[in-house]
């Protein structure tokens, strides 16, 4: 029987590969730091592993996570050069793209040196070299992106279906996260075979290039779902609803609905997260005001809630996934782009949430 473990040890191999990487580059001003922060991440997935197997004690987990802050927030982590300036990189010019533009035709004109935090650090290609690479492979890399969701969904719709020696093939409820793993390992052997780099290592390279752009914000996604989780458990929920019922107008159904709305984008904003934004929201005044007080429809006020809580990750560095992530991705002067870019429509969405809730839902 197949389970999920498979996929927390390939992650925390990759996490230790790419600290060996990190340790072994002289060049890198905080070699140490950044290797330090993703061995150990690493090497907690296989000890994970001992924990929940109850043959190991937990806090050891706890120790390491502490570290893992005190490396990040301490400084010792990130892309800066030696000397305390950002790694320096080569960036096309390209006729027509406008000062400064990074990427264009497949044939820029010349190359200049400008201070660049997120390339350098176990970069195999210059920014006009991927600018030329793209222009040339076109729409062909994005197959590797789409392998990943066909597989994972061939997996988790077929896969519990697959039985040896009366036996189901897949562990219950591993079906899923199986199937999200063999499309990432399939992914990166299709992108090998497209783009054909000239070193076995350049994927796993390129990897911890993008991991250290990211930075700790790519755990952010663990820990929040964590701590969705402790919030609920310390009841947090019927805390806020103690405060909010003090404040609360009686009887006043337009303030209840925006109360709600806004709780759960500023909730939202504080945890990066709008589904552990949603327990603590709908325990202070989702069911007890809106469904049990104002008779309103659950179905309906959940999910205008749930998009309510979706304008605040727009808005919330919080949630990586969604605004550092892509920021780190296009390799963006401004780390929070995304976030600025997307301020008005949040807004605009909050309030017509707001509205449709009132209107629909009661």
């Amino acid at each position: 029987m197949i389970t999920s473990e498979w996929l927390y040890w390939l992650i925390g191999a990759f996490f230790i590969a790419v600290a060996v990487l990190i340790v072994t580059d002289t060049t890198h001003a905080k070699r140490l730091g950044n290797a330090g922060f993703w061995g150990i991440l690493g090497l907690s997935f296989f000890y994970g592993t001992l924990v929940t197997a109850k043959t190991a004690p937990a806090w050891v987990l706890g120790i390491a996570v502490l570290v893992m802050v005190a490396l990040a927030g301490l400084g010792f982590t990130g892309t800066t050069a030696r000397g305390g300036r950002p790694s320096r990189t080569r960036v096309a010019t390209v006729p027509g793209a406008g000062a400064g533009a990074e990427t264009g035709p497949a044939e820029p004109t010349g190359v200049t040196v400008r201070p660049s935090s997120a390339t350098g650090v176990l970069a195999t290609t210059s920014p006009a070299e991927r600018a030329t690479l793209a222009a040339r492979y076109g729409n062909r890399l994005f197959v590797p992106a789409l392998v990943v969701p066909v597989v994972a969904v061939l997996v988790a719709t077929l896969g519990p279906l697959v039985s040896i020696g009366g036996k189901p093939l897949l562990a219950e409820g591993s079906a899923t996260l199986t199937g999200l793993g063999i499309g990432s390992v399939l992914a990166v052997v299709v992108a090998v075979f497209i783009l054909r780099p000239p070193k076995v290592a350049t994927p796993l390279r390129e990897g911890g290039r993008l991991l250290q752009a990211i930075g700790w914000a790519a755990l952010l996604p663990q820990m929040l779902s964590t701590l969705g989780i402790v919030f609920t458990q310390a009841g947090v929920g019927d805390a806020v609803g103690t405060i909010i019922k003090t404040i609360l107008p009686g009887g006043s159904l337009i303030a209840a609905v925006v109360v709600y709305c806004l709780g759960m984008a500023l909730f939202t904003i504080i945890m990066g997260n709008a589904f552990a934004a949603f327990p603590i929201m709908t325990a202070a005044i989702g069911w007890p005001v809106l469904v049990q007080g104002f008779d309103g429809n659950p179905a309906a006020i959940f999910a205008i809630g749930m998009l309510a809580g979706f304008c605040g990750t727009l808005v919330t560095p919080m949630a990586a996934n969604f605004n550092l992530v892509p920021a780190a991705l296009l390799e963006m002067r401004d780390k929070y782009g995304p976030i600025k870019a997307q301020i008005p429509t949040a807004a605009i969405l909050l309030v017509v949430n707001m509205g449709v809730m009132y209107l629909v839902a009661f």
